[in-house]
């Protein structure tokens, strides 16, 4: 089939690099190529070099990455029901076969100690939600990880992953979904017929109401600092008060138990008071090093009765001067909703694309005021500091001259205070940039030898641009560190 090839053309390169491109002396994995039998793609086999469930997901979607030219984008890892199976959905656009979106799901079985089986199941996106399912039945009427065929001889029904898996089953089949861009084109995602997106939606981050009452939340982002970092212990000192806006909370707290705490907390930095909150479940997301949790249970929004919450929390690694972010996406819906609403949200939550470029451009624009206001701030405490210093020197001239050598002496230390205070502040703003250029996948190369002048130069990159450009000429290219930017060029 026509469509199959140009699949291949893409996700067939998971098995170019496990077969061609492994550097195991002894023989390679056999892995199995299989066209569906109503469209779309099978592949499954060993997953060489793959030691555990997480490492063989990780292997996979790398391998699509490079096949298909963009960073694939991939809903929260499940375990599918009755097994020792993880299994995790994605959507990628195949850009050297014309940018063909391609949606697929990737399951990952531990055979032995050291040996990890992984099957995917790949069509185009706008067939996936109608072909998943016979694929899965095809793929487990032949693939049977560790030699152990499934229960029955065939596949774990769509109705055996979690209810948060977007998987019809029981429930019935996922509805036809279609591409919807923002107004302010910072990201797309896929809806069914009666969702809606709602006018607040921007920043690459959606918000869409379901017509049963649903509504989530994508990719929200809370700025948030550790109280245990120098940086906040010196504003302490200081007596600057800590931005609204931003949650402290120590950076390696246990999300798990704290989920309850950090849902309250999130919602006080957007000015919302405590909401009623039961929550039945957090787990650990699998493969997020305890950086994720999803959280399951009912809280009341609004003040209009309880409602189902299903809640995917992240947490960032904290910068050096301990400032991180929260990331969340929020399922809500009438209590009482049903595995297919479940696993619509999901769907619709995984099929999210960001245009990270334009989501920075706009945040800059939007920080721009707040940013002027926070200067002139500073500015006019500056002026009210040295005015009040003159006033201190004129009563002190009065007494005489060694009186005014000691207030010029305390004057000068004023003056060396205030430089290091500025660089603290410049301190910040490189480590600020550094946690943007995280965040948006970015890195600074250096260029050592600018035009063959001998001159040194920056420039800000994708970090896949920036691994190829290194690797290409370690001598003439190399990653600058965070401390390392350059004022007024990288930040």
């Amino acid at each position: 089939m026509y469509i199959n090839k140009r699949l291949f053309a893409c996700l067939g390169l998971w098995l170019f690099f496990l077969v061609a491109c492994s550097s195991v002396p002894h023989a390679a994995p056999t892995l199995t190529t299989l066209n569906g039998s109503q469209g779309g793609m099978i592949v499954y086999g060993v997953v060489d070099g793959a030691t555990s469930q997480p490492a063989a997901l990780g292997s996979v979607l790398r391998n699509v990455h490079n096949g298909c030219g963009e960073r694939p984008q991939v809903g929260k890892v499940f375990r599918v029901r009755g097994t020792n199976s993880d299994a995790i959905f994605f959507t990628v656009v195949n850009h050297p076969q014309g940018n063909v979106p391609v949606a697929g799901m990737i399951i990952a079985a531990q055979t032995g100690p050291k040996t990890v089986e992984a099957a995917m199941v790949t069509d185009a996106a706008a067939r996936f939600n109608s072909t998943m399912n016979p694929l899965l039945n095809q793929l487990f009427g032949v693939w049977h990880p560790g030699g152990t065929p499934a229960a029955g001889g065939g596949a774990p029904s769509a109705g055996s992953a979690p209810a948060s898996a977007p998987a019809g089953g029981g429930a019935g089949a996922l509805p036809p979904m279609q591409r919807v861009t923002l107004s302010d084109n910072t990201a797309s995602l896929s809806l069914p017929a009666g969702w809606t997106i709602d006018p607040q939606s921007g920043g690459g981050s959606p918000i869409v109401h379901g017509p049963r009452g649903e509504k989530i939340g994508l990719n929200m982002g809370f700025l948030a600092q550790d109280p245990r970092s120098q940086a906040y212990q010196n504003q302490m000192r200081m007596r600057l008060q800590p931005l609204t806006m931003v949650v402290v909370y120590p950076s390696d707290a246990d999300m798990t138990k704290s989920f309850a705490d950090i849902f309250q907390r999130l919602r006080a930095s957007n000015r919302l008071g405590p909401a009623p909150l039961k929550v039945d479940k957090v787990e650990p997301i699998s493969g997020s090093q305890g950086q994720c949790v999803h959280g399951a249970g009912q809280f009341n929004p609004d003040g209009r009765g309880m409602q189902d919450l299903g809640l995917m929390l992240c947490r960032t690694q904290p910068g050096q001067y301990g400032d991180y972010s929260f990331v969340i996406s929020e399922y809500q819906a009438p209590l009482g909703s049903t595995d297919q609403q479940r696993a619509t949200g999901d769907a619709i939550i995984a099929s999210l694309q960001v245009n990270t470029q334009l989501v920075q451009a706009r945040a800059n624009a939007q920080a721009a005021p707040f940013l002027n206001q926070m200067n002139q701030k500073y500015q006019a405490q500056q002026q009210a500091m040295i005015a009040n210093g003159q006033r201190i020197v004129g009563n002190i001239n009065q007494i005489g001259a060694n009186a005014t050598a000691r207030m010029n002496a305390t004057e000068a230390a004023n003056q060396r205070q205030w430089a290091g205070f500025d660089q603290q502040e410049n301190n910040i703003s490189r480590q600020g940039q550094g946690f943007s250029n995280y965040l948006l996948d970015q890195s600074v190369v250096q260029n050592n030898n600018v035009n063959g002048t001998g001159m040194v130069g920056h420039a800000t990159v994708w970090n896949s641009q920036a691994d190829a450009m290194v690797k290409s000429n370690p001598n003439k290219y190399e990653i600058v560190n965070t401390p390392n930017y350059w004022n007024g060029v990288d930040y």
